[in-house]
């Protein structure tokens, strides 16, 4: 993809977050399944890391290198005309820099990065040395002349037995995100009303949540504040459970 339509469209997908409250970004995995939400309506995608590994029957968790990722990713970004994000996991061992040049030589246009350090044994990364990563993607997104969109994922919600216990560490690292540069925060794993009109309330970005396509109510997420939904995993999960359904009927 040549450099000015990935420029225009980084600057779609960052108007779209203003336009919409939330922007529904829908989780996608392959060509089809990105030309089916293109087609249905939805005006920017991202594609997700679980839903990948799972198509290709590798690994989440960096189970696959970046150079995978990348190589199965780059049909998708090809397959649709609109500006396409990608769950980078945690970088795949990668600095900042070859980062961003990795995803914008494919065309795209937004990435995901969390704090759990899954090619190190899983640690999780401590709120300045997350920051400081985010701040080396903003960096070198800024040298490409790109506005990638960036979206600072946090794991402390996941990982704590007691969420509502490390709201307090968990509102800081959203806000060291946003200081170093992301132009949206992820506590993902989240979806107590309390828990997240306390995080969309500490941050002046848009807050991004995980949403099942079918079972939640949008409304709802909007009421809340959040800027931003994704599916991870969960909109591949319902179209198993149907097609489950389907072919159950005729199953010996």
């Amino acid at each position: 993809m040549d450099s000015r339509t990935t420029v225009e469209r980084a600057q779609r997908l960052k108007q779209l977050h203003a336009e919409y409250q939330p922007l529904v970004l829908p989780t996608v995995w392959d060509v089809w399944s990105a030309r089916t939400a293109a087609g249905a309506g939805f005006p920017a995608l991202t594609v997700g890391s679980h839903p990948l590994a799972e198509s290709r029957g590798a690994e989440d968790h960096e189970g696959q290198t970046f150079e995978e990722v990348l190589a199965a990713v780059r049909p998708i970004v090809a397959a649709v005309d609109i500006p396409v994000s990608v769950d980078l996991e945690a970088g795949y061992g990668q600095k900042p820099a070859d980062l961003i040049t990795g995803l914008t030589e494919i065309g795209g246009v937004g990435l995901n990065i969390e704090d759990t350090v899954h090619s190190d044994g899983g640690r999780v990364r401590d709120t300045q040395e997350h920051a400081n990563y985010i701040a080396g993607l903003r960096a070198a997104a800024d040298d490409a002349g790109i506005p990638v969109w960036i979206n600072g994922r946090t794991d402390l919600f996941l990982h704590a037995k007691d969420a509502s216990g490390v709201l307090d560490e968990a509102i800081e690292r959203l806000r060291a995100m946003e200081q170093a540069g992301a132009d949206s925060v992820y506590p993902v794993a989240i979806q107590d009303d309390d828990l997240l009109a306390a995080v969309t309330g500490a941050v002046a970005i848009p807050v991004n949540s995980t949403a099942h396509p079918v079972k939640h109510d949008l409304e709802r997420f909007r009421r809340l504040g959040v800027g931003r939904i994704t599916y991870g995993p969960l909109l591949q999960f319902a179209m198993t459970d149907a097609m489950k359904e389907m072919l159950g009927r005729w199953a010996p």
